[in-house]
């Protein structure tokens, strides 16, 4: 009897000791967040670029460079950083405990051999009196209609949908991979509707057009996102000429409607408790 009360009580004692290094672990493992300061550079002249924008991947937080190409944003060990500047080759920094120990960073971008041209898409407004109405519909094919009281906006005729040459092949449809890519990773979800929601970043997602972030979020390349924004009705024309704020908001606007599909109702489960 003696000899099974020692054995419980080492149990005891070997469980307490364990549940603490575990504790201590855990606590050594979480990073501390720290402010990350540095500047952007043009690796060719070594001069400061101005407005450069710089996102953490892990957290969706963004920030642009200053006069100076100076920046700060709070970073932990082992996040990433992506940063792009319009007509240079955009990078993704990773972030080391040696990266946070204090030292300003200077971090060097090279021009792109390609340049962007500025594209404008009109989107015409329409106030839902017919006779008004038929006089503003805009004969450009390109152009988009706004309707009062309606979020999005609507392209002016019909696009191109992919043919599928068989059943397998259309199992693999980019809008099935979205859809079943948010449920099993829903933090994808979240940092998409981030990036649409917060006003700085949706500032800064206005004056992007390279898809990087998206393609990095979705984990797809340009065609399949290409694609993806065709089976979701959306013309080549405005796939190329959309921000990247747009294309996300066209994206998530396609996850909604589509599960709304999938599960036969655009109705939530609270609002038919009701």
């Amino acid at each position: 009897m003696r000899k099974q009360l020692i054995y419980i009580a080492l149990f005891f004692i070997s469980a307490n000791t364990f549940s603490q290094q575990n504790e201590d672990t855990t606590k050594k493992e979480e990073s501390p967040v720290v402010t990350l300061k540095g500047q952007i550079v043009n690796f060719a002249d070594k001069k400061p670029l101005v407005g450069a924008h710089l996102f953490n991947l892990n957290t969706v937080i963004g920030t642009i460079s200053d006069d100076s190409g100076m920046f700060e944003m709070p970073t932990t060990a082992n996040d990433t950083i992506y940063i792009s500047y319009l007509g240079f080759q955009s990078i993704k920094l990773k972030i080391t405990h040696d990266l946070l120990k204090g030292n300003e960073l200077v971090i060097e971008l090279h021009e792109k051999v390609e340049k962007m041209e500025e594209v404008v898409v009109k989107s015409h407004k329409l106030i839902g009196v017919l006779e008004i109405d038929t006089k503003n519909v805009p004969k450009d094919k390109y152009a988009r209609i706004h309707i009062n009281g309606l979020p999005q906006t609507y392209e002016v005729g019909r696009p191109r949908k992919k043919a599928y040459s068989s059943p397998l092949d259309a199992l693999f449809r980019p809008i099935d991979f979205m859809y079943n890519l948010f449920g099993s990773k829903p933090k994808q979800l979240k940092k998409l509707k981030k990036l649409r929601n917060d006003d700085k970043l949706r500032e800064m997602l206005e004056a992007k057009f390279n898809r990087e972030l998206m393609m990095e979020y979705l984990d797809m390349d340009a065609q399949e996102l290409n694609d993806l924004l065709n089976e979701c009705n959306y013309s080549d024309y405005f796939i190329k000429t959309a921000s990247d704020l747009q294309l996300i908001e066209a994206v998530l606007l396609c996850y909604e409607n589509y599960k709304a599909i999938k599960k036969g109702s655009t109705v939530k489960p609270e609002d038919k408790k009701q």
